[in-house]
């Protein structure tokens, strides 16, 4: 039987650890197994116990580690995600977003970029008529902005009737409604359908960057790795329509310094805008036209199936 605290001499050309110990954890697996999870689960075990025996990491250090987690859980309820918070300071959240639409953002003319969810996502928002506004409280000297655009097919072209479109930013001070006491319930957060035009149009504020929440085990984590907690000012959007692949995504205002330094890694090229002065409008100072681009199910599909069969060619 394989045990995980054998050592041997290193210096005979023997491991430090038992090197069959992590072979029989993964051979554990039944046959019946989901064959994914067989996969993904072999190599989560392997990569981990690598790391493990990289770093020589102590019973102390697994069980602070063990903590953190706890924390999060603890911290986490439906108006903050703390253990999102803390795998997206790692990069994970972003770099599972690359992997998963690499192909379609490398294409010459691609869908939308996807961007991260965020841990301050909230069920249930406001749904609300074009051209109203998600601010609910008066704000002195606030920089309100007219957003418009169309969700269409990135395949055809064609305007996408019946797209929800799902908008959520934090107030000047940084703070998401839920977060801030003094701000009203779902304040800046709304639900946009559009007709058959696809068209939306909603007014909101300029974005502000803000720092990630510093009382919670992912801000203990960035001061002991000595980051910084700034996220650039953003919007974040979920689109959703019948028959169209959900986009999670975010776009970032340019003149933000924190645009190429974002604490959470999440900031693309083609999600990057820029703000415009708008004229005769006493609802707001600035404007910013956008559009979405949804890919299909059926598109998607044809687009896996297209892969497989140039992976699976002969020469």
């Amino acid at each position: 039987m394989a045990t995980n605290g054998a050592t041997k001499n290193e210096s005979n050309g023997t491991h430090k650890f038992d090197p069959d110990f992590t072979k029989s954890v993964i051979d554990a697996t039944g046959p019946k197994a989901n064959p994914r999870l067989k996969k993904v689960f072999g190599s989560l075990v392997q990569h981990l116990h690598d790391f493990l025996r990289e770093n020589e990491v102590t019973l102390d250090e697994f069980f602070t580690a063990i903590e953190m987690v706890n924390s999060c859980g603890r911290m986490s309820d439906d108006k903050r995600n703390e253990t999102q918070l803390l795998i997206d300071l790692l990069g994970v959240e972003s770099l599972c977003d690359e992997i998963t639409y690499k192909l379609a953002t490398d294409a010459p003319d691609a869908p939308t970029a996807t961007a991260i969810l965020g841990p301050f996502w909230r069920e249930n928002a406001p749904k609300l008529p074009m051209d109203a506004s998600i601010v609910k409280n008066e704000i002195p000297d606030a920089e309100h902005t007219y957003i418009f655009g169309k969700v269409t097919d990135f395949a055809t072209g064609k305007p996408i009737e019946g797209a929800k479109v799902d908008v959520w930013h934090t107030a000047p001070n940084g703070l998401y409604e839920q977060q801030d006491p003094d701000q009203p319930d779902m304040n800046l957060r709304g639900i946009f359908t559009t007709g058959e035009d696809g068209k939306y149009s909603f007014y909101c504020l300029r974005p502000t960057p803000y720092p990630i929440p510093y009382d919670g085990p992912a801000g203990k984590l960035l001061k002991l790795l000595d980051r910084h907690p700034m996220r650039p000012a953003h919007i974040h959007f979920i689109l959703t329509a019948p028959n169209y692949k959900p986009l999670v995504t975010q776009i970032f205002d340019r003149r933000d310094k924190y645009i190429s330094n974002d604490t959470v890694f999440a900031v693309k090229d083609s999600l990057v805008v820029d703000f415009k002065p708008r004229e005769g409008d006493p609802k707001a100072q600035l404007e910013l036209p956008y559009d979405f681009r949804l890919v299909s199910y059926e598109a998607a599909k044809q687009s896996v199936d297209g892969a497989t069969e140039l992976s699976t060619a002969g020469p």
